[in-house]
């Protein structure tokens, strides 16, 4: 077995998490675990052998094995590693993941979730399992599906991130183009190739989908709504929401607290 298929819509349970130690008694093992997941994170050299598929371990390589798969170890002497054993709900679509992978870049981080699980093991079993679950989602997105499509152009990316992050803040395109790393033009380009839409109109689209947001689920003040996304001007606001949302500012939130008077009542 080379790769496997796991669903993370949801946190694991945790049925046992720490450090194993193997190779001392024995240089071999073969077991398996007929309801559990295995998540070992290897810091020695061994042969591991998944429902007859060899794989070669060594230090900063991550093992992910689904229930009721016989493995095989075999050990060059007293080997240590963090393992994690987990029951995985069907929850989510399906990702394929590899057996056997190295850590890579990820390994600093990966090490610290695991131990930080084992630690909160005895008295936080709630922060264990959002470690681990963290943990899976690493694990799952280490290798890249090999047929997957390619992203967006990075440019695309690193513009939308800072835009997300600024929509409070006056936003410029030569700003975000020089934050992204190319030109005005190009990442006009860019952009419309990605999305389908300018630049302005993704600011515009997002600072009022936030609005509407903060409008029906806060109550924050009109001005501070406003200002919150970057418009501070409430006449311009008004006019934003009207053409984008169908409604005034006022009108917004006075239809959602007229919603939430209606189910009162109807749980009266």
């Amino acid at each position: 077995m080379r790769e496997t298929e796991i669903h993370l819509g949801e946190p694991p349970d945790v049925a046992l998490t720490g450090v194993g130690v193997h190779g001392v008694a024995s240089r071999t093992d073969v077991f398996r675990l007929p309801e559990l997941w295995q998540l070992h994170l290897y810091q020695y050299e061994a042969e591991l052998t998944v429902d007859g598929t060899t794989h070669t371990i060594r230090p900063g390589r991550v093992s992910l094995v689904p229930p009721d798969t016989t493995v095989r170890y075999r050990y060059r002497g007293r080997s240590e590693h963090l393992f994690a054993h987990l029951r995985i709900a069907p929850s989510g679509p399906p990702r394929t993941v590899p057996v056997v992978q190295d850590a890579g870049a990820e390994l600093p981080a990966l090490t610290d979730l695991l131990l930080q699980a084992v630690a909160a093991a005895p008295s936080e079993p709630d922060r264990t399992r959002a470690e681990l679950w963290t943990a899976l989602w690493r694990v799952a997105q280490l290798t890249p599906p090999v047929a997957a499509a390619p992203g967006p152009h990075p440019a695309v990316t690193t513009a939308i991130a800072h835009i997300e992050a600024h929509l409070a803040a006056p936003l410029t395109i030569p700003e975000v183009a020089r934050v992204a790393g190319v030109s005005h033009n190009h990442l006009t380009r860019l952009f419309h190739a990605e999305t389908g839409g300018t630049v302005v109109a993704y600011i515009r689209r997002r600072r009022l989908e936030r609005a509407h947001h903060l409008l029906r689920a806060t109550t924050l003040s009109i001005p501070a709504v406003a200002a919150s996304v970057g418009i501070p001007d409430l006449q311009a606001f008004n006019k934003a929401c009207r053409r984008e949302l169908g409604a005034s500012p006022r009108a917004l939130r006075g239809a959602t607290l007229t919603a939430g008077v209606a189910r009162a009542c109807v749980m009266l």
